[in-house]
């Protein structure tokens, strides 16, 4: 009995400070969950101290009051508060632990991840745009070609107009004056070419005797035979491909039928524009919706005057471009100097690299018709006339009208000519710089209206708290 005794006193203290420690440890975690989720802590009344292990054995009689002593003590103990749990998933919250599953992948990974599912939204609905503008390119670019046209010969119809023209006679007169010059330039390009071409095409010979013979006696030192089998393999793959060059022929009369097609419809819609434009820019206004339409309405003669800007601008920087070039081709003696400047002129719709790239066509025409020397200075020609328009021309002609840095200027161009070729190249930088004036029309615009509410705001906080002064009773005087 004895024996038994002193096991039931030490299981009885091991049972003790177990107890103490899993209470120490509760009362700390629960602690810490309610200073994790901002709470107060919850408050843990401390356990009651463990009774005292009696001597010996009980008697029978202390046996049978032991349950009645152990229900009472059951009864009166405090009770621990349950965890708390989460109201929409009903587990039980942790230190450290988010309270849903958003909360735990990092901000900038979030902000990441939906800017870029909008940006891929907006790259889809801008490739429908683009693939829809290449299924109906004809009219596309007509249209464009129009608007560019309509934008250089508008200010003459509202010119005529002003001084008591009527509306159709201003714009027949100038949309025929237009054409007429058109016709006019073409025709001059075609006979220069056509008086010209004789004296070309026998310097071209020499030119290329020249190669030849310095292929013979350069530093490559081939014979004459290797030059005619050379030529012989030339003549062949031209006779072998004779299908692949037919069907490049008959694509190449359906592009001409194109293009005659989207001329003859440019025409058709700039006489509209000059006629008519103001009443189709109120029709498509009405097939937005209404709340945009007083801002674009009001972003649309923006939008108009730096387009025309742009064109009247670079025609001039064009036509400067081309007497130059033209000027310094005709000194070094090349042949068809006149057409190549004209050639130069039309390029040059393209900013920075359009008179280089047609320049070119002088360049090579130098090489085969006179000395390699002429060549080079004809290149040193085309870039000191590019660096000239780059810096001076059109900085100070298109001034502050096209706020278009270069290096959009160049991936803009290079961004037309990938989608829409030659054409595209042309409507890249004006529809930028269109672009440009409408956001930051837009955006000013919107800048302006949260100014006047907040000023708004601010006077009717004001009034609210005059009148509740006013309405506050005035002090008692003062009983002496």
């Amino acid at each position: 009995m004895a024996r038994g005794g002193k096991a039931f006193k030490a299981m009885a203290k091991g049972a003790a400070v177990v107890a103490s420690a899993v209470a120490v440890i509760e009362r700390r975690r629960r602690a810490a969950i309610a200073a994790d989720f901002h709470e107060p802590p919850i408050e843990v009344p401390p356990l009651p101290a463990p009774a005292a292990v009696p001597a010996a054995l009980p008697s029978p009689r202390e046996e049978a009051a032991t349950p009645a002593r152990a229900a009472s003590a059951a009864h009166a103990a405090p009770v621990p508060a349950a965890l708390p749990t989460h109201g929409a998933f009903g587990r039980e919250l942790h230190p450290g632990r988010p309270a849903t599953p958003a909360e735990a992948v990092p901000w900038g990974l979030r902000v990441a991840a939906e800017s870029t599912w909008r940006l891929l939204l907006l790259g889809a609905a801008l490739y429908v745009v683009f693939t829809v503008v290449d299924m109906l390119r004809l009219v596309a670019f007509a249209v464009l070609a129009s608007l560019l046209i309509s934008a250089l010969l508008e200010p003459s119809v509202s010119w005529l107009r002003r001084h008591g023209v009527p509306r159709s006679l201003a714009a027949g007169g100038v949309f025929m004056s237009g054409l007429a010059g058109i016709g006019l330039v073409g025709w001059f390009v075609v006979w220069q070419v056509t008086t010209n071409l004789s004296t070309v095409t026998t310097k071209v010979q020499a030119g290329v005797d020249q190669l030849r013979d310095w292929l013979i006696t350069g530093p490559l030192h081939l014979t004459q035979q290797q030059i005619t089998d050379f030529a012989n393999q030339i003549t062949k793959a031209i006779s072998t491909n004779t299908e692949q060059i037919t069907s490049a022929s008959l694509t190449g009369a359906q592009i001409a039928v194109e293009v005659l097609t989207a001329v003859l419809l440019a025409f058709f819609t700039t006489f509209f524009f000059l006629y008519d434009g103001e009443r189709i820019w109120n029709w498509a206004l009405r097939g937005l919706p209404r709340h945009s339409r007083y801002a674009m309405a009001g972003a649309g003669p923006k939008a108009w005057a730096t387009l025309t800007a742009y064109v009247r601008g670079t025609v001039c920087v064009a036509f400067i471009d081309a007497v130059c070039i033209g000027i310094g081709i005709q000194l070094l003696g090349v042949p068809m100097a006149l057409p190549l400047a004209v050639i130069i002129f039309l390029g040059a719709f393209v900013p920075l690299v359009g008179a280089l790239v047609t320049g070119t066509v002088a360049v090579l025409i130098a090489l085969v018709t006179t000395t390699p020397w002429t060549a080079l200075m004809v290149l040193v020609v085309l870039v000191a006339v590019q660096q000239l328009e780059g810096h001076i021309l059109q900085p100070l002609i298109l001034g502050r009208a096209v706020r278009v840095h270069p290096l959009g200027v160049v991936l803009g161009v290079a961004a037309g000519s990938i989608i829409g070729g030659i054409g595209g190249a042309i409507v890249a930088v004006p529809l930028i710089a269109v672009t440009n004036t409408v956001v930051t029309h837009l955006r000013r615009r919107n800048e302006a209206g949260q100014a006047v509410f907040t000023a708004l705001e601010a006077a009717r906080e004001a009034a609210v708290a005059r009148a509740g002064h006013a309405e506050a009773p005035a002090p008692a005087p003062a009983v002496d």
